[in-house]
Formats: C-alpha cells, sequence, structure tokens
C-alpha cells in the first residue's frame, strides 16, 4: 500500500474543490499514476488496470484498445506547464511551500523512461466481460466482500464504490457541471449490460440522481477547510446556465431523462 502526504493530498483536494469543482482530482490522478510509477521503480513490464474509462463516457471506440493510453500517466512536461487543483506545479512549490518529493505522486512519468523499461498497461475488461454487477456476485462468492448495509447516495446501488467519502461529492459536482449524476452512469451501465429495462432506468436516475450525499458532508466540509456558505458558493458557480435554471428559489435542471 503506498499514502501520499496527507497533509498535501488534503490541499490538493482543497484547491480542486474551489478552482475546478474537482475534488476527487487528486485521487484520480494518484490512481493513474501509482502502478506505472512502482513498475517502473520494480522494473515491472506489465499492469493491469480493471475497466476501460470508455465504460463511464469517454469515446465508446476506446474498448476496442487493450491498453491505457500512455498520456494518462506519462508526458514530456515541465513544473511550469504541469496544473494540479488549478494551479501550477512551480507555484505549488513555490508558493504553498510542497517538496517536490511529496508533490511527485501526482506527477507523470517521463515518456522517456516508460518507453526505455517497456512498461504496458493492460485494462482486464478488454479480455473479460466487464460486467459490475456480475463482479460483485463473483466477489460474493470468492473473496468474501460484503455490500454496504444502504444504499449509496445519489444511486440505489449498494455495493459500487464505496471505499470512499469523496467520492459522493464527485458524483454531486459532475451532477453540477454537467447535469448527469452517479444514477445516471450507473443506470446506464445496467440498461446496457441487460439488467434493467430503459423506463426502470429513467425512473431510477429521476428518483436519485439529484440527491444531495449528506452523510459525510460535515466531514467533507472539515477536511478541505470550509464551512458550507463557501461550498454552496462554489457549487452555484458551476452550475452551467444551459443546463440550470432557479425557479421559485429552487435549482432545476432544463431537461430532465425521459
Amino acid at each position: 500500500m503506498f499514502t501520499p502526504n496527507g497533509i498535501v493530498h488534503r490541499l490538493l483536494t482543497k484547491l480542486a474543490f474551489e478552482n475546478l469543482l474537482h475534488p476527487f482530482q487528486p485521487f484520480i490522478i494518484g490512481q493513474r499514476l501509482i502502478a506505472p510509477k512502482l513498475a517502473l521503480l520494480y522494473n515491472i513490464p506489465l499492469i493491469f488496470y480493471g475497466e476501460n474509462q470508455a465504460e463511464y463516457g469517454n469515446r465508446f471506440e476506446e474498448n476496442d484498445i487493450p491498453t491505457m493510453n500512455e498520456e494518462f500517466f506519462a508526458h514530456r512536461i515541465t513544473l511550469n506547464n504541469l496544473y494540479l487543483g488549478g494551479i501550477s506545479a512551480k507555484t505549488l512549490v513555490r508558493e504553498k511551500k510542497i517538496a517536490i518529493t511529496d508533490l511527485n505522486p501526482y506527477l507523470p512519468i517521463p515518456y522517456s523512461e516508460i518507453k526505455k523499461h517497456h512498461i504496458k498497461v493492460h485494462y482486464l475488461g478488454y479480455y473479460l466481460k466487464w460486467d459490475p454487477q456480475e463482479n460483485y456476485y463473483y466477489s460474493v462468492e470468492n473473496t468474501g466482500f460484503v455490500a454496504n448495509n444502504q444504499r449509496t447516495e445519489g444511486s440505489y446501488s449498494k455495493y459500487s464504490s464505496i471505499d470512499d467519502k469523496i467520492d459522493p461529492f464527485h458524483y454531486y459536482t459532475t451532477l453540477i457541471k454537467f447535469g448527469i449524476g452517479r444514477a445516471t452512469y450507473d443506470a446506464s451501465q445496467e440498461i446496457r449490460n441487460g439488467k434493467i429495462t430503459r423506463e426502470e432506468g429513467v425512473a431510477l436516475v429521476r428518483r436519485y440522481d439529484q440527491e444531495f450525499p449528506a452523510k459525510y458532508f460535515k466531514e467533507f466540509l472539515e477536511y478541505i477547510d470550509i464551512n458550507e456558505n463557501t461550498f454552496w458558493k462554489h457549487i452555484d458557480s458551476g452550475r452551467s446556465s444551459h443546463l440550470w435554471k432557479k425557479r421559485a428559489g429552487k435549482w432545476r435542471l432544463s431537461h430532465r431523462v425521459s
């Protein structure tokens, strides 16, 4: 297990929320980089991640490629043109006083090193049918995995992505910026996999997609060191005018799935 500097990760999460309305950015970047970095350190040429990001809205054609695009974890960059949380890495080092060693988990690997060590990252979902519900059944039968005792806020499932308290705010800010929330992602995938009908999916999205993740709200505010008024100020500033309209004092999506 690798754990980054907690103070730095907390600061990057705060900056990502305030500047990008994307509190999960540091985690996502770290998740993409940690395996290739360890592979480079221990001379491991082959890495497997789970599903391709095309399962969640990227170009469908990406599912036809077994390997991860190297731009996800390698680049030809300097601190001057790399940004984290909406701030250049150079500024983070100079003004926020973050040591370069603590910033390293979030910095991509030089292309030259990837080529030199012949590191390849593959998606398991290219070789095996990727069905979250079937994966859940397999995990229960073979690993003793136990689902949550209550459904996930913003959706209807009890077993997917339940190990992080910031995760619900990632999906909520996605809803604010793009008009689609966690239930949309879950239902869309289950419709494609034949687990539910489109009519059932529409009903689930209309019921749960805009639900606010209240369970860990206080902890989230404390973690990024802001108050509730500041939180809502950033949330409302992230609403696109073509997606949201305020009616009778409440924000409503201009169009809802039907």
